[in-house]
C-alpha cells in the first residue's frame, strides 16, 4: 500500500513538474508585493483591462473647428418649425373655441360643421404665420449678433428678442417700436433669468456662507 501510494506520488510530482506546476509553493501574500512587469492589471470580473473601459475623450467625432454644443444656426430651424407647429396648435384650438361660439345658435348640420372648420384652419394658419415669422427674425437676428460679437451668450438672447420685437412693431410708429422692444426685452430676459436660476441660486448660497 505504501508503495503504491508512493509511486503515485510520484507519478503527480512528475506530472506537475512537467506541467511548471512543481517547485516551491507561493501564497497570494507572497505574490501580492511583485509587480507584473509588462502586464496591465486584468478585471477580477471580466478578462478585459479596466482602462480600456473609461472614457476620458469625447463620445463623437466633430469635425475640425466644429463646436460641441450646436449653435444658434443650428437651432434656428427647431425654433421656428417648433414655433409654427405650436402656433398651429393653438390657433386650431382658439378657431374651434370661437367656431362653437359663432355658430351655438345653429342646429348641428353641415353649414354650422364647414363653418366651424373655417374658423379652424383660418386661426391655425395666422397663429402658424405669427409665431413662425416672429421665430424667423429672432433666429436671424441671434445668429448675426452671434457672428458678430464672437461670443455666444444671454446677451445675445435679449438683444435678438428686443430687435426682433421693434422690428415686428415697426408699422405702429414710435410707440409701436417701443412696445415692441419693450415686449421682446421682457420675454427673453425672462427666459435668461430661466436658464441661469440654478447658477444663479448657487452663487448666492456660497455667498450666504
Amino acid at each position: 500500500m505504501e508503495g503504491g501510494g508512493g509511486s503515485g506520488n510520484k507519478t503527480t510530482g512528475g506530472l506537475a513538474g512537467f506541467f511548471g506546476a512543481g517547485g516551491a509553493g507561493y501564497s497570494h501574500a507572497d505574490l501580492a508585493g511583485v509587480p507584473l512587469t509588462g502586464m496591465n492589471p486584468l478585471s477580477p470580473y471580466l478578462n478585459v483591462d479596466p482602462r480600456y473601459l473609461v472614457q476620458d475623450t469625447d463620445e463623437f467625432i466633430l469635425p475640425t473647428g466644429a463646436n460641441k454644443t450646436r449653435g444658434r444656426f443650428e437651432l434656428a430651424f427647431f425654433t421656428i418649425g417648433g414655433c409654427c407647429m405650436t402656433g398651429a396648435a393653438f390657433g386650431a384650438m382658439n378657431g374651434l373655441r370661437l367656431g362653437l361660439k359663432e355658430t351655438q345658435n345653429m342646429a348641428w348640420s353641415k353649414p354650422r360643421n364647414v363653418q366651424i372648420l373655417n374658423m379652424v384652419t383660418r386661426q391655425g394658419a395666422l397663429w402658424a404665420n405669427t409665431l413662425g415669422s416672429l421665430a424667423l427674425l429672432y433666429s436671424a437676428f441671434g445668429v448675426i449678433i452671434e457672428k458678430t460679437r464672437g461670443a455666444e451668450d444671454d446677451l445675445n438672447t435679449v438683444a435678438a428678442g428686443t430687435m426682433t420685437g421693434m422690428l415686428y412693431k415697426c408699422t405702429g410708429g414710435l410707440r409701436g417700436v417701443a412696445r415692441g422692444g419693450l415686449a421682446g426685452l421682457t420675454l427673453t430676459s425672462l427666459y435668461a433669468l430661466y436658464n441661469n436660476w440654478e447658477h444663479m441660486k448657487g452663487s448666492l448660497l456660497q455667498q450666504s456662507l
